[in-house]
């Protein structure tokens, strides 16, 4: 699996560039200041890394940066199914990035929208990003601790520890929540008791309080229905002493005289007929109008109650809940709290036989835990101190520290990684020992060790040479191209004697026009890679002398890549040769 290109457009100082990159070592070079961090930054924009929006290039509106990956591993192909993407059919994977200047983010996997988080679980699988600011990972305990963890391959074990951990604290924390004095306990009960009663005593029904509100609005307005009733009543049918005839007179008296004129003319019986109706109509409605007005009795005593009873409903949903269900939510859980309270002891007792059990069974855990974890520590400090010879600091020991202490969410372990930098020196912590280039070259020392069992298929080294020169970096660059025969490494450098090592060397340069700078990305071979690398040695002013020293580090890391691989081939066939035999 490998990163086989990589396109930015309008990022920062890149208007746009598309860098092909090959199996083996990738090297970048170039001046200070020329945007080789611009190119990590684009590696770091695919793996789900913060992106902001003055790095889009000024003048535009937004910058795109995309990687392809070629030749996934297992590993990293049911880590995309689990998350609903899958390779091409080539078995491809192609992870888009845009982000504008007001700051909006858009991802895409295989032309699917996809989230940073997404970005960042699958990033974990293709591209293992180490820059000069991660060296100070090292000096953190917890990183010290998670690299035993993986190294060891105890990861599963410790988060199986952890769950049960977890579930530790959740019983600790139940008993604590049931044990109280038994003032305080007696208190809660009455308490308890009082809303509990409080609220069954006042029988609430779902929708009382609307009824009782409309209820309320009826016998306030009694007096405009009332007179609204009668007045329709004797539009209807007419005043009791005949002073004022009512509709249903008028239209019935219509109704007689078409039916007259009928005789002579036929529509008039048809109007007759209509109008008769009508009256029927009429009639049943004085009639209904009639009942409302028997019905209607207005009583302030009445008003009274129901205003007294939505003052009660109101001071529950005060105290309760703001409506009838989140009441008798209340209601449901005060019963509850009340039962565990009155059975506390018996519950807390059962608890704390749990407790024991667990505790037993965290403490056992902690302690397999940590009995593997001191026996990956020196095996891993014996490992990371073979790598350190070769990369010139054969007098470097290491230790590992374990201060053992009650078990906590990570065992029972204090691990603290120690360095003796001088025969004869007592182990320090390496925040206190090591310099810059001490702590480059011990952390190369700890990826070499810890590729084997790194899911990434490209390993990504910014400026891993600082602080170092001369031997040392020679070293180095050896110890990355024997990384680059089993896996991708890219690898941004100010060294010629690491920049010689690569397999492809790429230069990182500006260039300005039309009144704006540009970064580009060349790919170098022949004399144009030898006179980088003359560059790097002696300056703008390249000789005779710097050119030949740098055709022998290129020839020289050549002879050491062709060492590297007939080593591998004869590994190979002696293992195939096992196996037949």
């Amino acid at each position: 699996m490998m990163l086989s290109q990589l396109y930015i457009k309008n990022l920062a100082v890149v208007k746009e560039a598309s860098i092909d990159l090959s199996v083996g070592l990738n090297v970048f070079t170039g001046e200070t200041g020329a945007g080789k961090s611009v190119i990590i930054g684009g590696i770091a924009a695919i793996l789900g890394g913060r992106m902001h929006r003055d790095q889009v290039r000024t003048g535009e509106t937004k910058a795109c940066v995309s990687a392809l990956f070629t030749g996934l591993g297992q590993r990293a192909r049911d880590m995309l199914e689990e998350r609903g993407f899958a390779p091409d059919e080539d078995g491809c994977l192609l992870i888009t990035r845009e982000f504008t200047a007001d700051g909006r983010n858009t991802c895409r996997i295989n032309t699917r929208p996809a989230t940073l988080s997404v970005l960042k679980e699958i990033g974990l699988y293709l591209i293992d990003l180490h820059g000069q600011r991660d060296n100070n990972r090292l000096l953190l305990p917890e990183y010290q601790m998670e690299l035993i963890d993986s190294f060891g391959q105890l990861e599963a074990e410790a988060d199986q520890y952890r769950l049960e951990y977890r579930q530790l604290n959740a019983i600790q924390k139940e008993i604590r929540a049931l044990q109280m004095d038994e003032a305080e306990k007696e208190r809660k009960i009455d308490l308890l008791k009082h809303q509990i009663r409080e609220i069954r005593d006042a029988e609430l029904t779902p929708d009382e309080e609307e009824e009782l509100a409309a209820q309320r609005r009826k016998i306030q307005n009694s007096e405009r229905i009332l007179s609204g009733l009668a007045e329709a009543r004797e539009s209807l049918s007419g005043d009791e002493s005949g002073e004022y005839t009512g509709a249903v007179s008028l239209l019935e008296n219509a109704a007689a005289t078409l039916e007259t004129a009928g005789r002579f003319l036929p529509d008039a019986a048809e109007l007759a007929e209509r109008i008769q109706e009508m009256v029927y109509e009429l009639q049943e409605a004085e009639r209904e109008v009639s009942d409302r007005l028997d019905e209607m009795e207005y009583d302030p005593a009445q008003l009274d109650e129901i205003e007294e009873r939505l003052d009660e409903i109101y001071r529950l949903k005060r105290k309760y809940g703001s409506s009838y269900p989140e009441i008798m939510s209340f209601y449901k859980k005060a019963q509850e709290q009340l039962q565990t309270i009155t059975s506390a002891n018996e519950r807390i007792k059962k608890l704390v036989k749990e407790m024991k059990s667990q505790q037993e069974l965290v403490n056992r855990l902690a302690k397999t835990l940590s009995d593997r974890r001191n026996r990956a520590g020196k095996e891993f400090v014996s490992q990371v101190e073979e790598e350190l010879a070769f990369l010139d600091m054969p007098a470097v020991r290491l230790t590992v520290q374990n201060d053992i202490h009650l078990p906590d969410g990570d065992g029972m372990d204090r691990i603290s990684l120690l360095i003796s930098a001088n025969q004869g020196e007592l182990p320090k912590p390496l925040a206190r020992i090591a310099s810059g280039g001490e702590l480059s070259r011990i952390m190369l020392a700890v990826k070499n060790v810890m590729w084997s069992r790194d899911d990434a298929g490209t390993m990504i080294f910014d400026e891993v040479d600082a602080g170092v020169s001369g031997r040392a970096a020679q070293k180095i660059g050896r110890k990355l191209s024997q990384a680059a025969q089993s896996r991708q490494v890219i690898c941004v450098t100010h060294l010629a004697q690491i920049a010689a090592c690569g397999d492809c060397h790429m230069l990182i340069h500006k260039e300005a026009a039309n009144g704006q700078t540009y970064t580009r990305v060349t790919e170098l071979e022949g004399q144009q890679r030898l006179e980088e690398l003359a560059r790097i040695i002696s300056g703008e002013n390249i000789t005779a002398a710097s050119l030949n020293t740098a055709r022998e580090m290129v020839e020289s890391a050549q002879e050491e890549q062709r060492r590297l691989r007939n080593e591998i081939c004869l590994g190979s066939m002696e293992e195939k040769n096992k196996i037949s035999a």
